[in-house]
């Protein structure tokens, strides 16, 4: 599904969020090395490299905002960091960095107590480049709210299918659901983000 369409239709496409590299603050945070036991040795860079990306997803997934998503990615890899020597490869790593999210992304929402931050607040100078970008931050907007209208059960996993292009069963694995269950949410999930897509477009 593209993530703009002539009609100004949507689809998960439009979800597509730039991912930072790792702040001054943040690596300054990861200075201290942990005493914790030894485990599989896996480089702490090495999975920020490859995994932060999946981790700033997540969390938009679970709802954090734009002004909180830096300090959020920021939170997980502090805990990544003190708690990778315990990791022992009994899960996938992107089901642990899922749990680690989901509970960063729940302390953001209470944080942030209901307060919404604007996707957009200024209207950029004109020019075809900026069209596309503003045509682009309003999809991933209307995903997003679309997304967020969702119960969380179907919102996650709708959106580790369709966003992330997991299986079904991984996500039923990384959720710890039935795989019946898991189809079922994502076939209700899929049906009320058409719905909703529909309900976007202007006759």
């Amino acid at each position: 599904m593209s993530a703009l369409s002539r009609d100004g239709s949507v689809g998960p496409a439009a979800l597509t969020l730039q991912t930072p590299a790792m702040s001054p603050a943040m690596a300054h945070a990861l200075e201290t090395p942990t005493d914790a036991p030894s485990g599989i040795h896996l480089s702490f860079d090495a999975v920020y490299a490859e995994h932060v990306a999946f981790v700033w997803r997540v969390l938009r997934t679970f709802g954090v905002t734009e002004a909180q998503i830096e300090d959020a990615v920021q939170d997980v890899f502090v805990v990544v960091h003190r708690r990778l020597p315990e990791f022992e490869g009994r899960a996938a790593i992107t089901t642990w960095l899922f749990a680690i999210a989901r509970r960063v992304a729940s302390a953001a929402r209470r944080k942030r107590a209901g307060d919404r931050t604007e996707l957009m607040t200024e209207e950029p100078a004109g020019g075809a480049d900026t069209f596309a970008q503003m045509s682009r931050a309003q999809a991933a907007a209307t995903v997003m709210g679309i997304l967020e209208k969702m119960d969380e059960d179907k919102r996650v996993v709708f959106a580790l299918v369709e966003l992330e292009q997991l299986s079904v069963p991984e996500v039923a694995k990384m959720l710890d659901l039935n795989l019946n269950t898991t189809y079922s949410r994502l076939r209700l999930a899929r049906h009320a983000f058409e719905l909703a897509v529909k309900a976007q477009v202007k006759p």
